[in-house]
């Protein structure tokens, strides 16, 4: 056997790609990263991310600190994990980082690009924050809706009434859900949503799987040039585009019922207000808001909406029940203060202090979303010594923050008193308490979200007793989180309302 020999010029060719190895890791170790976990190669650091990513982030900030720096798949990550840190992202480094990524999550999920949550920083971002904070969630717009949430959740309470009669269980994510689709049905399409069940139906199916898209990990977003062959394999690049084609054929017939429909001042609907911006900007010769900006600005509205109010009202009443003193605290508040006027409508809302320390702690605990959608570097800057580069992703993980035992005493416990006399409010301008974000980019819907929730969970309280089914103790009572873009609870908390005379 002739014996194998190694040709004498084979090391002098793989000299210079040592050399570029060596150059690119003594290049990187220069750059003074944040610290974080070693990943592999390819893949980076995603099989260090469990279901429930925000707690996988989270213990690793108790091993690396509030900021830590990983890879997934070819994109680099910056996590935030405290007040402090954040402070800094939103505030003082605002402008460099209030971009979005080109690829959210989704890959080729056209609307992104569109919407105000999503929209790269530039021109147009600026001109739609514009209408939505002027014209779509201006304090007189919430207000116009007034009659909407105060007639839904008056349905609502009927609906649990003939419940107790019964003394039937319920599934309260079931009802609270179809409370916020009702609301911001009406409120962006103009009509009763009862009246347009079939329709209506088919809208939640389309919705649900657009959101459930928007949380799902795209080969093409981590892996750029080739993951697209691996989403089209896995098939979710077909579920996009349908996604995508069915959402937009439904929007469109919307718009088009739209059309011509005269409509009396503070009686439109956000269609009818995006439409006469459309007509508005079309004879002025402006910046165009196109049939494909209003449809993502309806997809926008509707996910963010429904899934936000949702959520937090199902977590205020598991946590009320887990906690019977401070359920009776709350109850004696409200039947106190309203005595027997037989509704809370939304002019008590601000007599009634202790509900709204109740929704700040559910926030704190329970965030609708538990990291802060991805922003983008722009330019470089420096925080807490390390350099961020541009194309970095930024999270901020506001459900650490909200445990944070350096900010908040027993921060596992629900203690809705930790907000007397405070301050601190959910607008975005305290960085220890950002459910809905900071900076330029927090959520433009925040007032007509929270009113929806106080409004909702006051009528419950003061209207019925809650008791759990027979057997089963506030003990038994699960707090598990499904995975997901935001923060459901993973198992339905079934209750039995009871009228309160």
């Amino acid at each position: 056997m002739v014996p194998f020999t190694i040709p004498a010029w084979l090391p002098l060719l793989l000299l210079p790609c040592t050399l570029l190895v060596l150059m690119k890791k003594v290049m990187e170790s220069k750059k003074q990263h944040p610290p974080g976990p070693p990943g592999l190669p390819l893949i980076g650091n995603m099989h260090q991310l469990g279901a429930l990513v925000h707690q996988s982030l989270w213990q690793m900030s108790k091993k690396y600190g509030p900021l830590i720096r990983l890879k997934l798949g070819s994109v680099p990550l910056v996590v935030v994990s405290s007040a402090e840190t954040a402070r800094q992202i939103l505030k003082i480094h605002d402008i460099e980082t209030c971009s979005r990524p080109e690829l959210l999550a989704t890959g080729s999920f056209s609307y992104n690009f569109l919407d105000i949550a999503f929209a790269p920083y530039g021109e147009y971002w600026k001109e739609l924050r514009k209408i939505s904070n002027n014209e779509l969630f201006s304090n007189k717009r919430v207000q116009s809706f007034r009659f909407i949430r105060e007639e839904e959740v008056a349905s609502l309470v009927q609906t649990l009434s003939q419940s107790a009669a019964s003394k039937s269980l319920v599934d309260i994510k079931e009802l609270l859900f179809s409370l916020s689709t009702n609301v911001i049905w009406r409120v962006a399409f103009g009509e009763s949503f009862e009246e347009n069940k079939w329709e209506s139906r088919v809208f939640q199916v389309k919705l649900k799987e657009a959101i459930s898209l928007l949380g799902t990990f795209s080969a093409s977003d981590l892996f750029p040039y080739v993951g697209w062959i691996i989403d089209r394999l896995t098939g979710l690049h077909g579920r996009l585009q349908k996604s995508v084609q069915e959402m937009d054929v439904f929007l469109q017939e919307i718009i088009e019922k739209h059309e011509g429909k005269k409509v009396g001042e503070g009686k439109e609907d956000i269609v009818d207000v995006l439409l006469k911006i459309e007509e508005l900007q079309n004879e002025q010769g402006s910046v165009t808001l196109s049939r494909n900006h209003i449809k993502a600005i309806l997809k926008d509205v509707f996910a963010a909406g429904i899934e936000s109010t949702g959520i937090t009202m199902v977590w205020a009443l598991t946590e009320l029940m887990r906690s019977p003193r401070v359920m009776k605290k709350i109850q004696a508040e409200i039947r106190d203060v309203m005595g027997n006027k037989g509704k809370v409508n939304e002019d008590d809302i601000e007599k009634l202090v202790y509900l709204n320390m109740v929704v700040k702690e559910t926030w704190r605990l329970h965030p609708p979303a538990p990291l802060l959608i991805p922003r983008e570097v722009m330019s470089p800057f420096k925080v807490n010594g390390y350099k961020i580069y541009p194309k970095t992703r930024l999270h901020v993980n506001v459900w650490a923050i909200g445990r944070d035992p350096k900010i908040w005493k027993d921060p596992e416990e629900f203690l809705p008193e930790r907000f007397a006399g405070s301050s601190i409010d959910f607008k975005g301008q305290h960085f220890e308490f950002l459910p809905f974000g900071g900076g330029r980019r927090a959520c433009p819907g925040i007032n007509m979200g929270s009113t929806l929730v106080e409004l909702t969970l006051a009528n419950l309280l003061y209207r019925f007793d809650w008791k759990l089914p027979n057997g089963m103790s506030k003990e038994d009572i699960n707090i598990d989180e499904a995975p997901g873009i935001s923060i459901h609870k993973k198992i339905p908390l079934q209750v039995v309302p009871a009228a309160y005379i």
